[in-house]
């Protein structure tokens, strides 16, 4: 087998993971910065992680990981920020999205939506997906199942389409 270059799988997966990431958390910012802490960590580790079966998806889930964690001490930090000042954060969209299809993936319960995100926006195969969240594979196709139908009862025709093309 062919070593993996680090630059290629980089340039490669990058850009999935931060797409990805940005629509399971609502959050791009936090999104790009995950994942490139992610990425450093994978250059860090590349003799191991070259050699793993998915390195895709470990870098998935250790971008996952880094910005739920960040997250959760943001909002640490708002609660303790609120008693003195009340304050309300705004992100926008992945540009590629329209309005309708990012309201609809903020309405799916957070687990549907990181299956539909990391299957359809990342592109990884549901075993791939079973391995970032942390669940067994039948999980994962009933969460698919369930957000495809929730995703199909809030958007119309047109951007549903988009919505399972991204």
């Amino acid at each position: 087998m062919e070593e993996l270059d680090f630059e290629t799988w980089y340039l490669r997966e990058h850009p999935r993971v931060v797409s990805a990431v940005a629509a399971i958390t609502g959050r791009p910012s936090v999104a790009v910065e995950a994942t490139d802490e992610a990425f450093v960590r994978a250059y860090e580790r590349w003799g191991r992680v070259r050699d793993m079966a998915s390195a895709g998806g470990w870098v998935h889930r250790t971008a996952l990981n880094v910005a739920r964690r960040r997250l959760r001490r943001a909002e640490h930090e708002r609660r303790l920020l609120r008693r003195l000042i009340p304050v309300r954060e705004v992100e926008a969209p992945p540009p590629t999205w329209s309005a309708e299809v990012w309201e609809a993936l903020r309405q799916l319960p957070p687990r549907e939506r990181a299956a539909i995100v990391l299957r359809h926006v990342a592109d990884l195969p549901v075993a791939q997906v079973a391995e970032v969240m942390g669940v067994a594979p039948g999980t994962v196709a009933s969460c698919l199942f369930n957000a495809r139908a929730r995703l199909a009862q809030l958007l119309t025709d047109d951007e549903f389409e988009e919505a399972n093309d991204a």
